[in-house]
């Protein structure tokens, strides 16, 4: 179907790069380079070529596209879908080394980047600017590239929204190796349809993303944060309905178990503030002063006590804030240590549903003998729930995990939800993708694909 790569396509891709020593191939990739983060897929790439410049990538393209040769794009590496591995060979093309914060915009709120800069990174260039970017993924190392190609979430979702609702402008370049800009420095766009929106959790399947320019929000002033304990998940699930129709809007609204809870403790190496309970809501409010959140806060926390909630533990401080804080940004970490292999089931639900789902997991849990932990974002029914290998023999646990995510991923769509909420489709969730969407749902996203990528070169094997 494609083209193998050959030691003249070598030099001639040598050639489009300024140095060719970011070009290596066969023996020399990395192993880093044929999975992502999960491990459960490998797939060796023929060519890694890292490139610095839209150019550098509008070579390789065109080259790619005369000469039948697949291309998948790369940023860092941290998908949990294979979203970002070669499945046919051909060329991995890096985008890491794009890394330049390009342009901050003040007066129309507007920040430019390649698309190699780390979620951190920006965090930190904002910081003493006054503005601040509001997506907010879990994995702060991941690239803006690979957030936006997944139209990333985060916990900040609940109040912010996720990254689609923040990518102002695209420069792409397209699978003919054209570039072109998509979008601008606008609040409004109304003029035929939205290919810039398409681009947003595309994966990488219909153009790759050179350069982004990312809506920005002031600064709030405030934040603080409450962790809400409760004798079950039903009790802390039942309370986040009337939540989020508090006064104001809290900035993220997540639940954890204990068990996570102190898979996390053990991992950092420091005692949570509160491990007694089965399970807990983390809640965060922001605002333009600490006692329009003072008050937000207090209405939140006796709509905790009215569901049963045992206390409602506040975090003010930056110690206070960094105790919890930092827990439930290194869950999957934690987990990660705690077993041999994890894999995912990162579906959505609607919110009066998550503490059905969570019941039925745990059914699954002793049903298939795979031990399972979960978290996730209360505010938006977006669920994590790993599924852990260790030390059960690899047939058991292929099998086992496809058994499990078999019935989660029907589970789902019977209660009216899709497939992932953050992390996208990749190749592990294609087949699910296919089996809950109708038939001509599926058929338009090939057409789409077919529209952008005629010849199918751009990340094969991907989303449909």
């Amino acid at each position: 179907m494609y083209k193998r790569v050959t030691p003249s396509d070598i030099e001639r891709l040598r050639s489009f790069l300024s140095d060719p020593q970011r070009l290596v191939a066969g023996t020399a990739i990395h192993e880093d380079y044929a999975h992502d983060e999960l491990h459960s897929l490998v797939a060796v790439p023929e060519v890694l070529v890292e490139a610095v410049s839209t150019e550098e990538v509008a070579a390789v393209i065109r080259y790619a596209a005369l000469e039948n040769i697949p291309v998948t794009a790369r940023g860092q590496g941290t998908g949990l879908v294979g979203g970002a591995v070669c499945m046919y060979g051909g060329i991995m093309l890096s985008l890491q080394k794009m890394n330049r914060i390009l342009e901050l915009d003040s007066r129309n709120m507007v920040l430019t980047v390649e698309p190699g800069v780390l979620l951190m990174e920006i965090a930190e260039f904002l910081a003493p600017t006054g503005l601040f970017y509001p997506p907010d993924p879990g994995e702060k190392s991941a690239t803006i590239g690979g957030n936006i190609s997944t139209n990333a979430g985060g916990m900040r979702a609940v109040k912010y929204g996720v990254t689609r609702d923040y990518v102002r402008a695209l420069e792409v370049v397209l699978a003919s190796g054209e570039v072109v800009e998509l979008g601008g420095k606008i609040a409004k766009n109304s003029s035929g349809y939205s290919i810039k929106d398409l681009m947003v959790g595309s994966e990488g399947t219909l153009g790759i993303i050179t350069k982004a320019s990312l809506k920005l929000l002031p600064q709030p002033a405030v934040t603080v944060s409450l962790l809400i304990p409760f004798p079950n998940l039903d009790q802390a699930i039942g309370a986040v309905p009337d939540i989020l129709k508090a006064k104001q809007t809290p900035t993220a609204v997540e639940f954890m178990q204990r068990e996570v809870v102190i898979a996390a403790s053990t991992y950092l190496g420091r005692p949570f503030p509160d491990t007694s309970s089965d399970a807990y809501l983390l809640v965060s409010c922001d605002g333009p002063s600490r006692k329009i959140v003072d008050e937000s806060l207090h209405e939140i926390a006796e709509i905790c006590i009215t569901h049963g909630a045992l206390d409602a533990l506040i975090a003010d401080t930056p110690e206070r804030q960094q105790s919890v804080w930092s827990a439930r940004g290194t869950f999957l970490e934690a987990i990660k240590a705690s077993t041999t292999m994890i894999d995912e089931c990162d579906v959505v639900v609607p919110r009066d549903k998550i503490a059905a789902f969570i019941a039925f997991s745990h059914e699954l849990e002793k049903k298939h003998q795979l031990r399972l932990m979960s978290f996730g974002h209360a505010g938006d029914g977006n669920l994590h729930i790993y599924e852990l290998k260790d030390d059960l023999p690899d047939d058991i646990w292929h099998a086992r995990v496809a058994a499990v995510f078999e019935e989660m991923y029907h589970m789902a769509h019977e209660m009216g939800g899709k497939v992932s909420g953050e992390h996208g489709i990749g190749f592990a969730k294609k087949g699910y993708l296919q089996d809950s969407e109708d038939d001509p749902v599926i058929a338009l996203m090939r057409s789409i694909k077919h529209a952008f990528d005629p010849k199918g070169l751009l990340n094969p094997g991907k989303i449909v």
